[in-house]
């Protein structure tokens, strides 16, 4: 089968998206190849069409977005392609069975998080497996370079030498939609390319005007222009000037929700259930309304009639900027992309560089409450796992929320725990009245037929607790909790919690390597400092600044941002 024909029979397309057929023929001739596309470019079919151009083979895919791993399986098994995904909050049995499908069965996609690299059982059952390429999305977050590092991330150069000790040369496609030069050749060198192969798409787009609207400060000075509208006054404006669908980023949850009450719309954070999540997401993408939400918003969302993307205040780089204002205009109608700037943002950046990098000191300080807090004495923990809630941490050991989460980040880097923020259990349930004693209990048809599917459904479920498989809706929580309540069974519901587990024993002292802090800590200041001079700059065309970051030429102005409009 051609790509081309595979195109049109899984996914109706008559034909190829710019550079698509490019980086698949690289990956056909078993060449590595890092594919740069801008946000909407397509990444996902570059690493699907060849898989299903052969007539088998397994597709290793490394994303750290679950949401973004769970659409694209239900997406593939629409179309009659078999596809798997592991992730947090699966049972052990779960993740046999996908491991077993794909080893086994005619499975051609299976879905991972880099983090599941860490574990030693699914690392040996893998080389049983019949990988023929690893797509490494978000690939930015392999290098120390980019603004978004993950250190899990660097076991996928380990991995791979594990497979081709088994299977010989397979080739990795990695794909990221913002990588500066020297982060696509640091992406290259971790993932052991055996020669340098870069795919890019240029980041510019025609239809996308950039600009920058300068707003009145909380406590404004006499020498600050009073005709300046405040940020809440500006983004009302803008948003009765633009029809159609927008997207307003904030830095927090509570702003999300302040902000979305003062609009009258709807708000998206981590913090929602997937239920909630989810039922948000697919309301505003029927829709053309506007979601205020903070930056876990629009990862593998594909709504092309988004008008407007508005940040409130200020990413903390370029590269996050860029991947959430791309999601405008993605049918190629003109669109806006707005920055909202006030001189409070000059406080709160450097706010910021204390948040992700607070002292040394402070670092050790978590490190030992946090193991406080668990009763994990010095010289044990090795292995040990716990679901930890750090606000509550943070409440009982009087810690400041935001430079704990860093700090719990800079140990991680450094080897002494793996911490993932804020990972989703599934609901589980036990059954605790036999069969024959259940008739003494007046029940609803409704009960009566969820107790019946549960029987049918989980063999064990009056002995263990079991993970439910299916979809969380109000009316089935309802009735589970309903049923609790008369200890009819267990119901344990969705939690959300970080992932915290030690990787080696508890130590008496921790040391921060200087790669993982000052080095870390210049280039995030660099990169706060690119994002404030894209703000306050006035003489240079804003997407040709934005191109100049990525590395690209830039020969002529756009003709439609602030400064290109000033200056004709």
């Amino acid at each position: 089968m051609t790509p081309e024909e595979a195109l049109h029979r899984y996914f109706g397309y008559s034909a190829f998206r710019p550079l698509q057929e490019e980086i698949i023929r690289s990956v056909l001739n078993g060449a590595d190849t890092l594919a740069l596309l801008p946000t909407g470019g397509g990444k996902s079919i570059c690493f699907q069409v060849p898989v299903l151009t052969c007539e088998e083979g397994l597709c290793l895919v490394i994303t750290p977005l679950i949401a973004l791993m769970k659409d694209q399986v239900e997406h593939l098994l629409r179309r009659g392609i078999r596809a798997a995904a592991i992730y947090t909050g699966m049972s052990k049995q779960a993740q046999e069975t996908a491991l077993d499908n794909c080893q086994y069965g005619p499975y051609r996609f299976l879905y991972v998080s880099p983090e599941r690299l860490e574990s030693e059982n699914f690392r040996r059952r893998l080389s049983y497996l019949p990988v023929s390429l690893i797509a490494v999305d978000e690939a930015h977050c392999i290098s120390q370079w980019g603004y978004d590092f993950r250190p899990s991330y660097l076991r996928i150069g380990e991995l791979r030498d594990l497979l081709e000790e088994t299977f010989g040369h397979i080739p990795v496609l990695a794909l990221t939609a913002t990588a500066t030069p020297e982060v696509a050749e640091d992406i290259q060198k971790q993932l052991r390319f055996a020669k340098s192969n870069v795919i890019r798409q240029s980041f510019a787009r025609d239809n996308l005007c950039y600009a920058v609207r300068y707003c009145r400060s909380d406590r404004p000075s006499a020498k600050e222009d009073p005709s300046l509208l405040t940020k809440n006054e500006q983004l009302k404006h803008i948003l009765e000037r633009v029809q159609g669908s927008a997207i307003v980023y904030v830095r927090n949850r509570k702003k999300a929700q302040e902000i979305a009450q003062m609009l009258n719309t709807d708000f998206y954070h981590a913090g929602l259930d997937t239920y909630e999540r989810e039922r948000r997401q697919k309301q505003w993408q029927q829709s053309s309304s506007v979601m205020v939400c903070t930056n876990a918003f629009g990862m593998g969302i594909d709504k092309p009639d988004v008008r407007l993307v508005i940040h409130y205040d200020l990413p903390d780089s370029l590269e996050a900027y860029m991947q959430e204002a791309g999601r405008a205009g993605r049918d190629g109608q003109k669109a806006y992309a707005v920055l909202l700037f006030s001189k409070d943002d000059r406080t709160k950046l450097k706010k910021r560089q204390y948040d992700n990098f607070p002292a040394k000191e402070f670092v050790e300080e978590v490190y030992n409450k946090v193991c406080d807090y668990l009763v994990v004495g010095v010289e044990s923990g090795y292995g040990h796992s716990f679901a930890l809630h750090v606000d509550d941490v943070c409440r009982k050991m009087r810690l400041p929320l935001l430079p704990t989460y860093s700090a719990l980040h800079l140990l991680d880097m450094a080897g002494y725990i793996l911490f993932q923020e804020e990972q989703e259990t599934q609901p589980r349930v036990r059954l605790l009245v036999p069969p024959h004693e259940l008739n003494a209990y007046s029940l609803t048809t409704e009960q009566k037929s969820l107790i019946t599917r549960l029987m049918r459904t989980y063999p064990g479920v009056f002995t263990d607790l079991q993970y439910l498989r299916e979809e969380m809706t109000d009316s089935l929580h309802h009735t589970l909790a309903e049923l609790a309540a008369r200890h009819i069974l267990v119901y344990i519901p969705r939690t959300r919690a970080c992932l915290f587990a030690f990787r080696q024993d508890r130590q008496k002292e921790v040391y921060i390597p200087k790669a993982f802090y000052e080095e870390r800590m210049e280039r995030y200041v660099n990169r706060l400092s690119a994002m404030m001079a894209y703000a306050v700059q006035q003489d240079t065309c804003r997407q040709q600044f934005l191109l100049r970051y990525f590395g690209e030429q830039t020969p002529h102005p756009c003709g439609r941002c602030d400064v290109c409009r000033h200056n004709m």
